[in-house]
């Protein structure tokens, strides 16, 4: 079988698929792909069946809005984690990434282990879980897999989300004969990383990661999100996206991410609610004073973040409908500003001395010299920016950022017009 699979990449067969993956550069996403089925080789003895890839992320607009049932405007990109797999019949998972140890997971030991949160097998163990709930026959199967992943860890482009929906992609193609949808791929990931894994995450990366492409995602009913592809070329708007690494400590931020859904949840009380969707504006405004003495005045700075964001990543997705670039930029300005002011996620609680990502975005800000747009990128805290550079300054840019925040700190990414995908 990798023979056959060998075969198939060198004589182009796979080349339209890897095209819409990684652009021109086909000879290099061939030599990427004989690479993971060479480490399926030497890490199981055996050759590989099939090729599977989902993208990282990025969030646009809507920046902690999912979790609330708000609007979010994000993309599929083209740094992916790219698997060689094959059936095993054993009822067991195993999971060669590489750099890292094997992963075990028992298909017939689905509840979840208080000793893998935080950790791989609790998202692989997560997805099969709800999968085989909703009916995918994954009994005594089993599952090899190799991996090898060009979205870097901490980068703000969401592995955690990658990693599930080739997860769900894989088990749904190889035992579900592909009848999951999209959506429903990242709505299970998502029951992954909340139950299994530990982290309150919104639906938004998953989502991102499992449709690719540019997407407006309403998730008012989060059953079933309304998902809208946006047409967004950004070469031909003269610019492109970068995504700058801080530098921060990658320490665990769950509980910083957590305070945000915990101080929320506490405005939402005030009115008997769960998530922002559930209280109208007017309300809120009408019991400022009670809701400050209920949840404190970082909660209500959160929810006046919230509240002007879901209008901004509808403001956002209407702008590139109608061309208008110049206006979703200026969005993309006031969407930074709102969450380093108001939803306070850019400097971790009572950390003074050192701001690694409000000091990026400053730099990016004087490098852009009054064009373009930065702002913080996804969870916040430590991690990313993410920024639009015109074209005409993107190697200046670039090599601005990298001679003050070091070597390889700016990623230049390109939006992916697939999501989560068996490749051949």
């Amino acid at each position: 079988m990798e023979l056959e699979l060998k075969a198939r990449l060198d004589r182009g067969d796979l080349d339209k698929t890897l095209g819409l993956l990684y652009g021109e550069d086909l000879a290099g996403a061939r030599a990427r792909c004989r690479k993971v089925t060479e480490a399926f080789e030497r890490a199981f003895g055996k050759a590989p069946e099939t090729l599977f890839s989902a993208p990282g992320r990025t969030e646009i607009g809507g920046n902690h809005t999912d979790h609330q049932r708000g609007r979010v405007l994000a993309a599929g990109v083209d740094l992916d984690i790219l698997a060689a797999a094959a059936v095993n019949h054993t009822g067991v998972v195993r999971f060669q990434s590489e750099g890292y140890p094997m992963i075990t997971v028992d298909l017939r030991e689905l509840e979840p282990k208080e000793e893998e949160r935080n950790t791989s097998a609790a998202l692989i163990r997560g997805v099969a879980a709800r999968m085989a709930r909703l009916g995918c026959p994954l009994g005594d199967r089993g599952l090899d897999a190799a991996l090898i992943s060009s979205v870097p860890g901490g980068s703000g482009l969401s592995s955690s989300a990658a990693f599930e929906v080739l997860v769900g992609t894989m088990l749904d193609h190889l035992f579900c004969e592909g009848k999951r949808t999209p959506v429903e791929i990242a709505q299970i990931g998502q029951y992954a990383e909340n139950v299994y894994f530990g982290k309150p995450c919104g639906l938004m990366d998953q989502t991102a990661s499992a449709v690719g492409g540019v997407v407006a995602i309403d998730f008012a009913d989060t059953a079933a999100p309304v998902v809208e592809e946006i047409a967004l070329d950004l070469s031909a708007n003269g610019y492109a996206m970068c995504i700058i690494d801080s530098g921060a400590d990658h320490a665990d931020l769950t509980d910083e991410y957590a305070s945000i859904t915990r101080e929320l949840a506490a405005v939402c009380g005030c009115f008997g609610k769960k998530v922002l969707r559930e209280v109208p504006e007017e309300e809120f405004l009408a019991q400022l004073p009670r809701v400050r003495a209920a949840a404190g005045d970082r909660g209500v700075l959160r929810a006046f973040h919230v509240y002007a964001e879901n209008r901004r990543a509808a403001a956002e997705a209407q702008a590139l409908r109608e061309g208008d670039f110049p206006r979703f930029l200026e969005l993309v300005r006031q969407s930074g500003c709102s969450s380093a002011l108001y939803l306070q996620n850019v400097v971790p609680t009572g950390q003074t001395g050192k701001q690694e990502l409000l000091f990026t975005i400053a730099l990016g800000e004087r490098l852009l010299e009054g064009e373009g747009a930065i702002r913080v990128h996804g969870g916040g805290f430590g991690g990313t920016a993410q920024a639009f550079v015109p074209l005409a300054k993107l190697e200046a840019f670039r090599k601005g950022v990298e001679a003050v925040l070091g070597e390889g700190s700016c990623h230049v990414v390109t939006i992916r017009p697939v999501g989560g995908v068996k490749i051949g």
